[in-house]
């Protein structure tokens, strides 16, 4: 019998709570379940891949089947190294569906990968990492939205 693995891919800068969900749920669909962080060296984050990594497998411990890795360049190669049959995919609204569609067309065109889409849990439709990076920056608490290691994370950094 063979493993079913997939892999979610992201920048998770940081992980919320709304990724944990697909996380979570797609830990249940498949055996394996990939973690894959992006490290895009043009792109400026709060946190360097190395803390997001660190965030993301702090955040998933005690989720069965997650495995949390970085990867740099095309999320096709990664997911071929890691053996991932099935990306999957969080969807929040309408407005990320043409851009997940197109992006599913093309990795199955590029590589034979499937995209599997889970609906985000209606209560965490506007979380998001851009909108917890800007709580953060204007001095709120984002606590409600992101685990307790991502909190304690951006306290850190706030107070340094």
């Amino acid at each position: 019998m063979s493993s079913r693995c997939a892999m979610y891919a992201g920048s998770f800068d940081p992980v919320t709570l709304g990724h944990l969900d697909v996380i979570t749920r797609g830990a249940r669909l498949f055996d394996r379940l990939i973690v894959a962080v992006g490290h895009n060296p043009s792109k400026r984050t709060w946190f360097d891949v190395h803390e997001r990594v660190s965030l993301a497998r702090e955040a998933t411990e005690g989720i069965a089947g997650v495995e949390v890795v970085s990867f740099e360049g095309m999320l096709v190669e990664a997911a071929r190294q890691h053996g991932a049959c099935v990306l999957l995919r969080g969807l929040r609204a309408l407005s990320d569906f043409d851009l997940e569609f197109r992006n599913g067309l093309a990795n199955r065109d590029l590589a034979g990968l499937e995209t599997m889409f889970l609906l985000t849990e209606p209560s965490k439709l506007f979380v998001s990492s851009s909108l917890v990076r800007e709580i953060a920056g204007a001095g709120g608490d984002p606590g409600r939205y992101v685990p307790t290691c991502v909190s304690v994370a951006l306290a850190k950094r706030s107070h340094a």
